[in-house]
């Protein structure tokens, strides 16, 4: 037996033994943070799966399919004007209200389209940082700086991380942009307008069915919340409309899909996610059936699917098995988070920003765990600091951008984010703290 060929299976073997020897079950913290990391993964299935990630998944799949190329490179591509670029990118946060993993694959979508590493950063980062509901929420709760202070320093980050990602990586870039400019511009089959229009719908769909219950019951936010499931159906009716006029779907592939949906709204009107999923599978149905471009835009978004979905609900798992859910322990006792980040020092807000980057926050979740942590001692460095850095990365983000983009870009964008975040907490803190 040649050992230097099976030393590596041997050590394999010898750590995966001695793990499960020592395996310490049938302690209480240990237990509890399986069993944590369980209910999260469930409640995750249950709240993001069918209202976030499949809208998304759809979207990416439509970028891939009938945006052109060279309609990306043009406005996000590495010879786009700047300006332009980057302000897209950066504000798109206040369109699209979502989480650091749903917007995963429509920043995909882009980046495998033609965009620049740099506006897709910027994307990825403005994505779920800069919400406007969750900014006036900060504000409300933690205080008017802190909301001041969430909203600018999260657009000058995402600014500042794409120009820094363009800059570190730029060599790579103008590689890809040859390779970008040598392939053959695709004929365009509809008018712009169409196109737009036919997005709109798809975003509004994820807007919409995911519109978070507001604090009080008056006001144009609970208007909307009270008129969610309207607002949604209306959208998904403009789709379907659109589908048979400009993508020739069959009207009655539409309209078979459509009968369940109906009938389960009106038949289960408290419970709107059944409507919602047999609407889902509906889409899903006709468009994996069909043969032209509209099957094409299934494909592509059952792509996304499977390269996402699994490294989302691994990391899910991992992330409540460590951390635990909002007021329940994981293996990582709350209690040393509360110490760690006590004070304004470069440590803590270091921690703070290195904690908050691997954690999940749905999204508006942050601000009252925060009030939490600031409750039991947390400084406002710190606190601004888990607040630039959390809501965008987590750890089931970072496995699925790794699988798109790569190990060395995926560790630079984290430590861009992490070290920018920990900076603008400690100056944060030294005027306001």
């Amino acid at each position: 037996m040649n050992w230097k060929e099976e030393w590596k299976p041997l050590a394999i073997i010898v750590v995966v033994f001695l793990t499960c020897f020592y395996l310490p079950v049938g302690t209480q913290r240990f237990d509890n943070a399986i069993l944590e990391a369980f209910h999260l993964v469930k409640w995750y299935a249950q709240e993001h799966v069918l209202l976030c990630l499949i809208p998304a998944f759809f979207i990416a799949g439509a970028i891939s399919v009938f945006v052109s190329q060279a309609s990306v490179m043009k406005y996000l591509g590495a010879k786009a004007n700047k300006v332009l670029a980057y302000g897209v990118a950066a504000v798109s946060g206040t369109i699209l209200a979502v989480c650091s993993c749903t917007v995963l694959p429509l920043f995909a979508g882009i980046y495998r389209m033609g965009a620049g590493l740099g506006p897709a950063c910027a994307f990825l980062y403005s994505g779920p940082a800069i919400n406007v509901l969750a900014i006036v929420m900060t504000a409300r709760v933690l205080g008017p700086e802190m909301g001041i202070a969430r909203a600018v320093g999260a657009i000058l980050f995402s600014v500042l991380i794409g120009l820094l990602m363009h800059f570190f990586f730029r060599r790579e870039e103008a590689e890809r942009q040859v390779m970008q400019m040598a392939m053959l511009e695709e004929d365009v089959k509809r008018p712009l307008w169409q196109n737009a229009l036919y997005f709109a719908s798809m975003v509004a769909i994820l807007v919409f069915a995911n519109w978070g219950a507001p604090q009080t019951d008056s006001g144009v936010w609970a208007a909307i919340f009270g008129a969610k499931w309207m607002l949604t159906s209306a959208f998904s009716v403009a789709l379907g409309a659109m589908l048979v006029a400009w993508f020739n779907v069959r009207p009655w592939k539409v309209g078979v899909a459509s009968v369940p949906v109906v009938l389960l709204a009106l038949a289960f009107p408290q419970q709107p996610l059944l409507a919602f999923t047999a609407g889902v599978v509906g889409l899903s149905a006709f468009t994996s059936t069909d043969e032209g471009e509209v099957g094409d835009w299934f494909s592509s978004s059952w792509g996304f699917a499977k390269q996402i979905l699994p490294l989302l609900l691994f990391g899910v798992l991992i992330a409540g098995a460590l951390l635990g859910r909002v007021g329940y322990e994981g293996l990582i006792p709350s209690e040393w988070v509360a110490k760690a980040v006590g004070g304004n020092s470069v440590r803590a807000n270091f921690f703070a920003s290195f904690a908050g980057a691997f954690m999940y926050f749905a999204t508006l979740t942050e601000v009252p765990i925060l009030q939490g942590l600031i409750g039991a001692g947390m400084g406002k460095g710190p606190a601004l600091a888990l607040l630039l850095a959390g809501p965008a990365l987590s750890l089931p983000s970072m496995l699925v951008i790794n699988s798109i983009m790569g190990a060395k870009k995926t560790v630079a964008f984290v430590s861009l984010v992490i070290v920018m975040a920990t900076f603008s907490g400690f100056m944060y803190g030294a005027v306001w703290g």
